[in-house]
């Protein structure tokens, strides 16, 4: 069985580059092989594909990373092994899975080599973490800029549902637990159990609240879910294509800067005042603003275009409702704003007084799709404009074809119908 087991891993690996030693390209029978068991790091790419190529040397370090440890990083050609790219349904490329068993998690995080190691390297341990040193715990500071953590005894309601919650949020996440006295070499632990987060060199404390027993029961599994949900990302991320949609499960208003920043990841002096401006207010009015909006910024033009539906100028200002879609845009010019004009905007917000845009109806999501196919085909146009003549001419050519043959054969039989109808008049 062992033996049956090694040679489905040699046939599994097609090739094995030298400057890449560590990679494993995976073929058709990686199918089989997952089934064994352990844990699979795997990009599905295809070799045309400029995000799969941009991936490339941040997948190269992801490797060295990962090579001493038991994660077994791979990659999947799917132009060459089809079936295996639709077994695990991907449709775009790449897309980063981490497998095991039977199960298999999708990667959508920014594409960075620690967000890509992090995920791998949650996913492959338990949802939740036992600290057993006061030192694991500094190492755990060092190492994370956000995580969460449970204190107290490793039973009871309180640690169920924190479980539970970090089992369904283990690949955006680490989870840890500890006793109260490593915690309080750290932290200060009033209340057992407790739960906190720890980011950006703060802990914030989940609130258990009272009433009865079965009561209480369903408002810590609800509560929990909605803290965690909430707390998992920082003050104030980067917001792109790839992670909008997870935190758009805030269900909370979206204030999204959108600036401009070229090659050398370097932004307009302009356009970094204003995005630091938005991030000072987010920062020092936590208290009043985290229940309601989640910050971040953007250096996606093309995300700011689809959900306004129309090309902005930069640095743009929005405040997107996560549940409803609809986005509110403040008047005045974002350079000229004040904080107090900022403020005043989003108290606007809050308050239902702001001018509403979009949404999610049918005519709104019909209007979307064709800004987004208009949008996509101007910039292919401007980028390639011979590639993107070809593209969309030869698939008009052949309908051009079709539609002229059945036009044409309509009008032959037709032709060919008055000819014999004409030559009985003749006989007759």
């Amino acid at each position: 069985m062992h033996i049956l087991r090694l040679v489905l891993l040699i046939k599994c690996i097609i090739v094995v580059s030298p400057s890449s030693k560590w990679i494993l390209e995976l073929g058709d029978n990686f199918i089989d092989v997952r089934k064994d068991g352990g844990y699979w790091l795997v990009k599905f790419y295809t070799p045309w594909c400029g995000h799969c190529k941009r991936l490339e040397p941040i997948w190269a370090h992801v490797v060295q990373a990962l090579k001493n440890t038991h994660i077994r990083v791979g990659k999947v050609d799917c132009t060459i092994f089809p079936n295996v790219g639709k077994s695990f349904d991907i449709t775009t490329y790449p897309t980063i899975k981490l497998i095991k068993a039977e199960e298999d998690f999708t990667f959508e995080g920014e594409k960075i080599t620690d967000e890509i190691i992090n995920f791998a390297i949650r996913l492959a341990g338990p949802p939740v973490q036992q600290v057993t040193r006061p030192e694991s715990l500094i190492n755990i500071k060092n190492m994370n800029q956000l995580f969460f953590m449970y204190v107290g005894e490793r039973d009871g309601l309180l640690w169920n549902t924190f479980y539970d919650v970090a089992s369904k949020f283990q690949a955006h996440a680490f989870y840890y637990s500890a006793t109260e006295e490593i915690a309080n070499k750290h932290v200060d632990i009033h209340t057992l159990p407790a739960v906190f987060v720890h980011k950006e060199n703060s802990h914030y404390f989940y609130s258990v609240g009272e009433g009865n027993n079965q009561i209480e029961a369903d408002h810590i599994n609800s509560s929990m879910h909605k803290w965690i949900n909430e707390e998992r990302f920082e003050t104030f991320p980067k917001i792109t294509e790839t992670n909008i949609n997870e935190i758009l499960r805030t269900e909370k208003f979206i204030v999204l800067v959108v600036v401009e920043e070229n090659k050398l990841l370097q932004i307009p002096k302009d356009m970094l005042d204003f995005r630091n401006l938005v991030e000072s207010i987010a920062r020092k009015n936590r208290d009043k603003y985290h229940d309601t909006f989640q910050f971040g910024w953007s250096t996606s033009h093309e995300l700011a275009n689809n959900i306004v539906m129309q090309i902005v100028a930069l640095p743009y200002l929005i405040v997107l409702n996560s549940t409803t879609l609809h986005h509110h845009v403040p008047e005045d010019d974002p350079t000229e704003m004040t904080v107090d004009a900022i403020e005043l905007f989003l108290e606007k917000v809050i308050n239902q007084t702001a001018t509403i845009y979009g949404g999610n109806d049918l005519a709104v999501r019909m209007y979307r799709s064709y800004f987004k196919a208009r949008t996509t085909l101007s910039d292919r146009w401007r980028g390639n404009p011979v590639l993107t003549t070809v593209l969309l001419g030869l698939p008009l050519g052949f309908l051009s074809f079709i539609l002229y043959s059945c036009c044409c054969a309509n009008i032959l039989d037709a032709d060919e119908d008055e000819e014999e109808e004409l030559l009985h008049e003749k006989k007759d």
